[in-house]
Parts: structure tokens; sequence; C-alpha cells
């Protein structure tokens, strides 16, 4: 089992609070998967305003996660750490489902799987579960850029 805590996930991430949404990578396969781990706490600044009265985790931030989780199997299968030079961008989502809510005390537990990269535009298969019970899943497409 090959893992990576959350200082080795900010060697590989360009992202930073309150935008970084992976806490640990539990395992992975350069080339081929990866399984992270989110800990969704009710301190996450976006549960004040959705929704006070039942906070609930958006969909578009389950999706952000599992984007983050397959930038980090990329990153770890072209052997490059993130840099103020490197940006990652999702670029697209196809048959996105969400299943459940998620909420605060859940761990979200995010599956990627490469699926294609043609040049720089990566697409993996990626589900988010909680407890063994599917949240989201869907195909999604990201870049990796060298920026000026």
């Amino acid at each position: 089992m090959t893992t990576l805590d959350i200082h080795s996930i900010l060697d590989y991430l360009p992202h930073r609070y309150p935008f970084l949404l992976i806490d640990r990578i539990d395992d992975y396969a350069v080339n081929e998967s990866l399984r992270a781990t989110k800990n969704v706490t009710f301190n996450e600044p976006f549960f004040q305003g959705h929704f006070p009265h039942r906070p609930v985790m958006p969909g578009v931030l389950i999706l952000e996660a599992m984007v983050q989780a397959s930038a980090v199997l990329a990153s770890l299968s072209i052997g490059k750490r993130a840099t103020d030079k490197t940006v990652y961008y999702f670029v697209g989502v196809d048959k996105a489902r969400f299943k459940r809510p998620v909420e605060p005390g859940d761990q979200l537990i995010i599956d990627v799987t490469i699926k294609r990269r043609i040049k720089e535009i990566w697409q993996c298969t990626a589900t988010a579960a909680v407890d063994g019970e599917i949240c989201c899943s869907g195909q999604l497409m990201f870049t990796h850029k060298a920026i000026a």
C-alpha cells in the first residue's frame, strides 16, 4: 500500500485552504488508480450558507475533490510536483450523478481510475462514497499546464 499524508499532498497539488479538499491518499498505483480521503467537518466554510438549517456539502465541491484526487494521481504518474509555474484546470465532467448527501462528520472516500491521456488532457472515472455508499460518480477531464 502506498500512502501520502497532507504534507506530501501539498507537494503535488497547488490548492490551499479553503480550497484543498483532499486530506490523505490511502493508496495509489502510478498510471492506474488512487484512493483518497476527505474528512468533512462542520467547520468547512461552505456549511455556513449551504444550508444553515441542514448542512450539506455542495455537489460541485464533491466533484472538485474527485478532480483533486485525479490531479494527484496525474502528478504522481508524470513525476511532477506542484510549483508556482504549474496549474491543473478542470475542463469537463460527463455522467455526473449524485446519490446521497454528504454531511458534517462524514468521511468521503474517493476512488479514481485513469481511463486515458491524450497529450495534456486526462480523463478519469471517479466515485465518492461514505460508509461504502456511493454519493457521487462521474467521468472527469482535466489538464495540467505550465503557466508563465
